[in-house]
């Protein structure tokens, strides 16, 4: 192989070491509340949240995580919140895909922090995108106190999951609800407002107000059993519709539902028998360069992604900033809009640096998701920008009416959407290539990716020049010395924030994979997409 070699290797020994410390992130991280919190959960008679997927999903197939690194880092004040103390993904039960969200109660007693409720609400967003049936394992504390000002009251916090409930009924989505633990205060709706409930005996419990604060408010002693338990819900209030002896009993009823449940609607995407690429898919490692500066031929990516390697490039010699063609993925028919990371002559054989979008590359993008909205072809983009061209030739040129032509039409697009990020995903860049604002049904970064509004080196630079800036103006000189070490102070915190892991824990991406797991995520996203009938495409205006 031509790229068998000592550049070759280096990337490849440097890519493993990325994809080894994913999995070990990952390792930690399903450990949940740790493994004395796991042991007391099963001392009770319960499974953790991660074993009632298990268990509740078919053998022998793929779970796609959501948010697996949600709060990583976050809320160290309080002990962490590992994945947002709460597990979310698609699966498949009986064949059927859909969006599963399980609260994690090794974790604070799965208490809902901020960024369990953005959590919760991406995975509802996601059920919806795809007409999803959805299924809620709750085992929660409800709102974690201390920080209930950052979580009850906005449109965008704990309340809007009961919202997304009868909106997702109004659209005829199954919602199927197990009470497997704790379902406390405003976090009792949930369940009870999907279509069917059921609750596990004796550790199920469900109620607007334990015990404790009935006593306080109105006086009445009563035990939390006897309140809102599994034979007060089933027997007298009807609140449930079963319960179960233990968590396996009513995970076998859920998946009972599940197969007799009637077929979705087909958005009639083409899929054909899947081959596997001709070019080694694990050979990714060796072609990502193991420098985000070095150039690299993104075309040699896409091969190792589509099946059998064949890749159909659309206005090859135009616009080469920017690879557009159509190939499949585990059998279904995609358009690529992927950054060209190699530098390139443009038409008027001038050299154009990689990864920067020019004029032509933007037109040309935009033509390329016009055509495939035509054609009712998934789009996935692959990410490794830098950012449009500047300067007063591109500006001569029209770049910001060209970037907006692309904007336009990315935004504007019906057919789904997909977004890697496999190397850099800077300003505008990120924008355009679909980042997490123009609602790509999923977006996951490979363990190379950084996103931030610039370079680290870029914005350390500037920073310093306004720090220094500042300071000249209050009358006070800065030594060579000062500058140096307040540039690397500049420099190490931006580039925390620049990494992969730093933008999961907050959701600005949905997950942080292998590379090797690409074909699989798409694939499985577009299943999912295939449920939801495409709207007509309006790209609205557009100056040409």
């Amino acid at each position: 192989m031509a790229f068998m070699d000592v550049e070759f290797n280096k990337n490849e020994d440097l890519n493993k070491q990325l994809v080894f410390k994913l999995s070990s992130k990952l390792k930690q991280v399903h450990l949940g509340g740790g493994e004395n919190k796991i042991a007391s959960h099963h001392k009770k008679g319960k499974l953790t949240a991660r074993e009632r997927i298990d268990y509740l999903t078919d053998n022998n197939t793929s779970f796609l995580e959501i948010g697996a690194f949600a709060g990583d880092g976050m809320y160290q004040e309080v002990g962490g919140c590992p994945s947002g103390g709460v597990v979310t993904g698609i699966g498949y039960v009986h064949g059927r895909q859909c969006m599963i969200v399980a609260n994690d109660a090794t974790v604070k007693a799965g208490a809902w922090f901020p960024i369990t409720a953005k959590k919760n609400l991406r995975a509802q967003e996601v059920a919806m995108e795809n007409r999803l049936p959805i299924i809620y394992l709750v085992d929660s504390a409800g709102v974690f106190l201390p920080m209930q000002n950052e979580i009850f009251p906005d449109k965008e916090h704990f309340g809007r999951q009961f919202r997304n409930n009868a909106k997702m009924s109004a659209m005829g989505i199954v919602q199927i609800a197990a009470i497997m633990g704790s379902c406390v205060a405003g976090g009792a709706y949930l369940p009870i407002m999907s279509d069917e409930a059921m609750i596990v005996d004796k550790t199920g419990s469900i109620f607007l107000a334990g015990s404790y604060l009935v006593k306080a408010a109105i006086g009445e002693d009563i035990d939390n059993e006897t309140l809102g338990g599994a034979t007060t819900h089933c027997e007298i209030s009807g609140v449930t519709d079963n319960k179960f002896e233990n968590d396996e009993a009513c995970l076998d009823y859920i998946r009972s539902i599940f197969n007799k449940i009637g077929k979705p609607e087909d958005a009639g995407f083409d899929r054909i028998k899947s081959q596997e690429p001709k070019e080694d898919g694990k050979s990714i490692y060796g072609v990502l360069p193991d420098s985000r500066v070095k150039p690299y031929d993104m075309v040699d990516i896409i091969k190792r992604l589509v099946d059998g390697s064949e890749f159909d490039e659309y206005k090859k010699l135009y616009g080469q900033t920017i690879v557009c063609g159509y190939g499949r993925v585990d059998g279904w028919a995609v358009g690529f809009v992927a950054n060209q990371r190699k530098i390139v002559k443009s038409k008027k054989g001038e050299m154009q640096m990689g990864g920067v979008i020019y004029s032509d590359s933007a037109d040309k993008a935009a033509r390329f998701i016009m055509n495939c909205n035509q054609r009712k072809i998934p789009l996935v983009f692959l990410q490794d920008v830098s950012g449009f061209m500047v300067g007063s030739k591109a500006e001569h040129g029209g770049i910001i009416k060209d970037g907006a032509k692309m904007v336009n039409a990315m935004a504007n697009s019906t057919v789904p959407k997909f977004t890697i990020v496999v190397g850099n995903s800077y300003g505008a860049g990120n924008y355009a290539m679909c980042g997490k604002a123009y609602d790509p049904r999923l977006i996951y970064a490979w363990p190379s990716a950084q996103i931030a509004v610039m370079s680290g080196a870029s914005a350390a630079k500037t920073l310093l020049q306004i720090k220094v800036s500042t300071l000249k103006a209050q009358g006070k000189e800065i030594s060579t010395e000062e500058k140096e070490a307040l540039l690397k102070e500049i420099t190490d915190k931006y580039n925390e924030e620049l990494s992969p892991y730093y933008a999961a824990s907050r959701l600005w991406v949905d997950g942080i994979i292998d590379p090797a797991e690409t074909r699989k995520v798409i694939s499985m996203g577009i299943e999912a997409a295939n449920h939801s009938p495409v709207e007509k495409f309006n790209v609205g205006v557009i100056q040409t």
